[in-house]
């Protein structure tokens, strides 16, 4: 996975310490162990919990395109926002359908 700046880059000036603990600790270290979980399947699970706790914005945005890079199809897409939308909710679930339909396009 690429370095990501996002925290330092949008809220460096304002929230350093968030913004240094975001780009170093939860995407330099907690992604990076590979060995424990690939970066496919922390894609999914991550969706997963976004959709569910209901943030269905650019987090969830970045983070379905991300899922996209790393291989995540169409179609497994729909499969485990489907499969979320009877524990998670259904309306989050349009909502992260919308959002997923424009990645996939």
């Amino acid at each position: 996975m690429e370095k990501v700046t996002a925290g330092k880059d949008q809220l460096g000036d304002f929230a350093p310490k968030f913004a240094e603990l975001n780009d170093e600790v939860l995407f330099g270290q907690v992604w990076a162990r590979a060995d424990k979980l690939s970066a496919r399947d922390r894609c999914i699970v991550t969706v997963t919990a976004l959709m569910a706790g209901g943030i269905l914005d650019s987090s969830l945005k970045f983070h379905l395109i991300n899922a996209k890079k790393h291989g995540v199809t169409k179609e497994e897409i729909a499969e485990i926002l489907t499969h979320a939308a009877f524990y998670a909710g259904w309306p989050k679930a349009w909502a992260a359908f919308n959002m997923a339909k424009e990645v996939w396009q």
